[in-house]
């Protein structure tokens, strides 16, 4: 069960967030994209538990919560869109 979790500090670490996340599961995974330029953090990332009550309790607990100085956003993650590509078609 996937989560965004934005308006993170580009401060924050992927070990914070597991370990933030742990409290309700098992975190399965933790991906932390970056700027392809500069290499800094976007400031969301997207963390996986290992079950769907696992996650609901962590949006429920954490959504609006402080964290790093900032207030969280978190909700579960949606697929991601198809983008066309940036060129016309003639």
């Amino acid at each position: 069960m996937k989560m965004y979790v934005g308006n993170l500090s580009f401060d924050t670490t992927e070990q914070e967030l597991n370990s933030l996340f742990s409290e309700y599961g098992e975190v399965t995974d933790v991906h932390m994209p970056s700027d392809r330029e500069t290499g800094r953090p976007r400031g969301f990332a997207f963390v996986t538990v290992d079950s769907k009550s696992a996650m609901v309790q962590a949006i429920k607990d954490l959504d609006g919560q402080e964290f790093g100085g900032r207030n969280l956003r978190v909700n579960e993650a949606r697929p991601r869109e198809e983008r066309g590509n940036n060129f016309a078609r003639r």
